[in-house]
């Protein structure tokens, strides 16, 4: 396997869609050096976080649809089996979102539900305080459409520009925590030294419990698990299906598929449930999205069988990583 390292990505805009913001890190690249092999320390359908929340390694991610799709898409997954929830700002339908498990008529104490905040504009602690604060506010008032007053958790979609404006944004979160109107705080798109920006604060009240980052069998930085660990944190793949192409790169799309498709054939696992499971082999887990029941249900059975050591070793002769250094905002 091959890695690369690359020139950080730079968000000018905060309604870049992630799966269009991983394809900018294709654009450069560099030293080539071996990709180590990451031992599995689960095979659970669900791990307990530092928190000790119980949080599903299966996740739906709603992606960029009108409320109408999200809401028809969310009881589709619900009826699937789906218990974790990830509704980004990002998305736009936090809102039907909100509607679609009204119309399950699922218990809430059944679903873990995530949202989100964008704030990373701001480029000063106090601004980024503020526009955090608001968004907080702003999630809970969309999700109170389809009855939901609380949430499991809430993440910092991306990191503000300095250490700074991080901590301004984290202690809206931890005002949020604190006033129990969410259980969990996480990020996505942070690099360690952003964490740490977090973590090594005096005034540091609530750690982050998850860490949402790009990370596909093709195509990831095996380092990011590892470096999550060691600070407490779990890490979330989004991407995790490389937009069907299970790699970052086109020219590599044909030997991906194959290879999870001959390793699938062994277990009777299609080529997408091969690379989940990879994913959390890998110690990770993976919010993904789906338009059918039959693709809910591919995404989501992936609990019953274990990639074999030679196979977990074939698939990350796979990859050619990043190595990922995070989403910066440039003012």
């Amino acid at each position: 396997p091959l890695m690369i390292s690359i020139v950080s990505l730079a968000l000018t805009r905060p309604s870049v869609p992630r799966r269009d913001a991983l394809q900018l890190l294709t654009a450069a690249g560099a030293s080539l050096v071996p990709s180590p092999l990451i031992a599995a320390p689960s095979y659970a359908a669900s791990i307990k976080l530092a928190d000790g929340l119980d949080f599903p390694l299966a996740s739906f991610g709603l992606q960029q649809y009108d409320d109408a799709t999200a809401e028809r898409l969310t009881r589709l997954a619900i009826d699937a089996g789906f218990r974790n929830f990830f509704a980004s700002t990002l998305a736009g339908n936090q809102r039907g979102f909100a509607r679609g498990v009204e119309a399950s008529g699922i218990a809430r104490s059944e679903l873990f539900i995530c949202g989100s905040v964008v704030s990373n504009r701001a480029l000063d602690a106090d601004t980024a305080y503020k526009l955090t604060k608001l968004g907080c506010d702003e999630n809970l008032e969309a999700f109170a459409v389809g009855g939901i007053d609380t949430l499991d958790m809430i993440m910092l979609d991306y990191p503000g520009p300095g250490c700074d404006c991080i901590r301004g944004q984290w202690r809206a979160f931890e005002e949020m925590h604190a006033s129990g109107r969410t259980k969990s705080l996480a990020v996505s798109n942070f690099v360690p030294a952003q964490l740490d920006c977090i973590l090594k604060d005096p005034k540091l009240k609530t750690k982050p419990t998850v860490n949402q980052l790009p990370y596909c069998v093709g195509y990831h930085d095996t380092g990011v698990i590892p470096a999550n660990r060691r600070r407490g944190i779990h890490v979330q793949a989004w991407s995790p299906l490389g937009n069907g192409r299970l790699t970052r790169f086109s020219r590599d799309k044909a030997k991906a598929k194959e290879v999870c498709s001959e390793v699938g054939a062994a277990y009777g696992k299609s080529a997408y449930q091969v690379a989940l499971r990879f994913i959390t082999q890998m110690g990770a887990s993976y919010t993904v999205e789906a338009r059918s029941p039959e693709h809910f249900q591919e995404n989501l059975k992936i609990f019953d069988f274990e990639l074999s050591k030679d196979d977990i070793t074939r698939l990350e002769s796979l990859n050619v990583q990043v190595t990922y250094e995070g989403a910066i905002t440039q003012g």
